[in-house]
């Protein structure tokens, strides 16, 4: 799905997505689960994120101690180098990066570091996880970011 369109369906869809955050809010958590663990499957047989790069390309994950020990360590530097060269601390003091995109997302949406990734990239959209309903909300506002989690969330529509 191209990035403006996704932006475009997203902002129509937000009403009927906010009230379905507090419906799910309401269910059996381990049902909730179950569900959009296979919409989670079913939905990433048909996207393939390397077409998109919407994640890299607009937000930053959240940098652990241990995100920046790898990453450094990739690139042959010392932690605190990493950090100065790429990272500020954000209004929750938290470390991300100092801009968007992503410095190490290639021109054809490749990682140049992804087996050194951090967390919060290795779990991106976080639709595969348990207890789902803890982060309802960030779900909510990754429907505008990836197509995917849009996908789950109009499919849980017609599910509940």
């Amino acid at each position: 799905m191209d990035k403006n369109l996704l932006k475009e369906k997203a902002k129509t869809a937000k009403k009927s997505n906010k009230k379905l955050v507090k419906r799910l809010e309401k269910i059996n958590g381990r049902q909730l689960d179950k569900v959009v663990s296979g919409l989670h499957e079913e939905v990433f047989e048909r996207i393939d994120c390397l077409d998109c790069a919407n994640c890299c390309s607009t937000t930053s994950p959240l940098f652990r101690e241990k995100d920046i020990e790898r990453l450094a360590k990739h690139l042959k530097m010392k932690a605190g180098d990493f950090v100065q060269q790429y990272l500020r601390i954000d209004e929750d003091d938290d470390y991300v990066f100092k801009a968007a995109p992503c410095p190490f997302l290639g021109a054809d949406n490749y990682c140049s570091v992804y087996e050194a990734r951090p967390r919060a990239c290795r779990e991106y959209p976080h639709t595969d996880r348990k207890q789902f309903q803890q982060i309802l909300q960030l779900s909510l506002k990754n429907t505008n970011i990836c197509p995917a989690v849009f996908e789950i969330f109009e499919s849980l529509k017609q599910q509940f």
